[in-house]
């Protein structure tokens, strides 16, 4: 005999998708995985195409991701990150568009756009290096320096954008970052200089994988760095001469 189910009260269904839904929205509250997908990385917006003459936050952005194309061999000069395009800009834009198989016109459009976001990660690092490369190696992360967390950290973000550029002219070899920000204890432990550049987080210690020390400092040579400086097995790259305000203006190279 079969037996027919009673019917559903209208009232308890009512009730019970209610409860659905109150569930539903504390687990999305907390952002259960699985139930909400992760967030895209959100690319620079570049809202127009930049030239020479042009000027504003963009062209601050776009001088700091081309930095490390400030020259074609060995020169002491760097791109200044000041917000207006310049022939120094257009250089290092068009030595960039090459080296990414891109029209080399200096002109900053769409497809030169795309090529400069490629690099970024979602978290503001670069495309092959993560912050805690960077960090001190005392645990203290980006804290305990010269100057303070944040300030570290975007002068660590503009450090990677020149190691990319390093990075690409090396024949895309990976770089180990021996030592990046050091905390004024930890550069105190390891015998730094009183005013390392590496507790103002403009500052590594590098190797880049299968190429020698000597081959690394030519490709610092034409990326930007103000301060260079050759160890046995690694080489010491920063950026010195922007930051003046650290005490250590001049360029310095020791090669």
């Amino acid at each position: 005999m079969s037996v027919t189910p009673a019917p559903t009260s209208p009232t308890r269904s009512r009730a019970a998708q209610r409860l659905v839904t109150a569930l539903l929205a504390v687990l999305l509250s907390f952002g259960t995985v699985g139930l909400v997908a992760p967030t895209e990385a959100q690319a620079y917006s570049w809202s127009r195409t930049l030239r020479e003459g042009s000027s504003g936050a963009d062209v601050r952005e776009l001088q700091i991701r081309v930095a490390g194309w400030a020259a074609d061999g060995p020169s002491r000069t760097h791109v200044a990150v000041d917000g207006a395009f310049g022939p120094g800009t257009r250089a290092a834009v068009i030595r960039f568009q090459r080296a990414y198989g891109l029209a080399a016109d200096g002109v900053v459009g769409p497809d030169t756009q795309r090529a400069l976001n490629a690099l970024e990660d979602a978290d503001g690092s670069t495309r092959n290096f993560n912050f805690s490369e960077f960090h001190s190696k005392d645990g203290a992360g980006f804290s305990g320096g010269r100057v303070g967390a944040a300030e570290v950290k975007e002068n660590v973000r503009r450090l990677m954008y020149k190691l990319e550029a390093v990075r690409k002219k090396s024949g895309d070899r990976p770089i180990t970052i021996n030592s990046g920000f050091r905390s004024i204890r930890h550069n105190s432990s390891v015998g730094g200089a009183s005013n390392s550049q590496h507790m103002y987080g403009i500052a590594a210690d590098i190797v880049v994988s299968g190429r020698s020390v000597s081959q690394t400092i030519g490709y610092a040579q034409s990326s930007g760095f103000s301060g260079i400086i050759r160890y046995s097995t690694f080489t010491h790259v920063d950026s010195r001469a922007e930051y003046p305000a650290y005490g250590s203006a001049s360029y310095y190279w020791a090669v």
